[in-house]
Formats: structure tokens, sequence, C-alpha cells
């Protein structure tokens, strides 16, 4: 299995890590790791010994951050290089989450089958949407 590890700035990802289980069910080999508040001090430590841990319960981990070049990212992206199959997915949704833990679910998926599903997925997710106002003809209202 593959495991999973968001991090991201503020709240989002105790907040998406939320919705996920909502939507889709508390997940195994699913952590968390927030920059936030007085956490943000030793972040950098927190984030590498769960992915390190991580990567050890599984046969490859995708970390999500919320911004690419933000400080969870530039984290998390050394770990590529210091340990295998380590992968780090950046501008991470709901959508995206929710296709992945249920592919993960049902299914075997390689770490790069699923690191490329993210990718797909995420852009999917993001769509413009509106609805069209009605005209009702004079007619019509008589």
């Amino acid at each position: 299995m593959i495991g999973f590890v968001l991090t991201g700035h503020g709240q989002f990802a105790p907040g998406l890590k939320s919705a996920v289980d909502m939507v889709a069910g508390e997940q195994p080999n699913f952590e968390v790791v927030p920059f936030a508040g007085s956490e943000a001090v030793t972040f950098g430590d927190d984030l590498r010994t769960c992915i390190a841990k991580m990567r050890q319960a599984c046969d490859g981990v995708l970390v999500f951050v919320d911004l690419l070049g933000g400080t969870p990212f530039n984290q998390a992206i050394p770990m590529t290089t210091e340990l295998d199959n380590v992968t780090v997915v950046t501008g991470t949704n709901l959508p995206m989450l929710v296709e992945l833990v249920m592919t993960r679910a049902f299914g075997d998926p390689t770490l790069d089958e699923l690191a490329e599903r993210a990718r797909v997925v995420g852009r999917e997710g993001v769509d413009l949407k509106k609805l069209e106002s009605a005209d009702i003809d004079e007619d019509d209202e008589m």
C-alpha cells in the first residue's frame, strides 16, 4: 500500500483530512502534518519523521502539499532523494484526495500510477460553472 502524508499552511491539512474522512471514511496510512502555530518551529523535523515512518510501513509515500514553493513543499521535496519511493504532489485539492483514497482502497496501484492520477484528477477538479438566468417571455407571464 502507498502511504499518504498531507501537509500545508495553517489548517489546510487538518481541514482537508477532515473533509476526506467525511466523504470517504477514515483512511489507513494517511497522516497529517500541519505547518501552523507552535508546531511551525518543529515542522521540518516532524514532517521528515512522519514521511520516514510512513515509508517504513508502506511500499511508497505520496506527500500532498498545498503550494509549490511554500515551506511545506520546500521541507518535503528533499525527502524524494533521501528516501526511495517518495513523491510530492502540489496543488492538493479535495477531489484529488477522494479519488486517490478510493483508488488505493479498491486496487493496488503503484506510487507512479497514484501520482499521475493525482495530477490528472487535481486538474479535472478545477472548473468554472454558473447557472444561466432563464429568459421569461412576456407571453409566458400571462
